[in-house]
């Protein structure tokens, strides 16, 4: 899964699809590509659905947004199931004032995402 470099508008078709969208030009851009990669299924009636692979996908970059804000703001809002996983992976450590601050482990998986990223010009 990680060569598989998603854009931001095959992201955003993603959650689309997610959302239960049945038609929208976003999807259709990119509804091929994702049914290729296994991210997305079609059903019997023609609509499309996400499958394991498209969900964990959307939570992944939910944590990753969620690391980044951390980074930004220890007191940024965060989903309850992203917290227990991040917690439970070491990136993240509840403060006692409130809020979250990186560990230095998240500190490392944020740099490595960082480096991973192509560079935008």
């Amino acid at each position: 899964m990680k060569n598989e470099k998603l854009t931001g508008d095959e992201y955003d078709a993603l959650e689309w699809i997610r959302r239960g969208t049945r038609a929208n030009p976003c999807i259709g851009r990119n509804a091929k590509r994702l049914s290729g990669l296994k991210m997305v299924q079609y059903e019997r009636n023609g609509s499309l659905a996400l499958t394991g692979k498209g969900q964990e996908v959307l939570f992944l970059r939910r944590c990753v947004t969620a690391l980044r804000a951390l980074d930004a703001d220890a007191v940024s809002a965060i989903d309850d199931d992203v917290v227990q996983f991040l917690s439970r992976k070491s990136h993240i450590a509840a403060r006692e004032e409130g809020g979250y601050v990186l560990t230095p482990r998240g500190r490392e998986s944020l740099a490595d995402i960082a480096a991973q990223e192509p560079q935008r010009q």
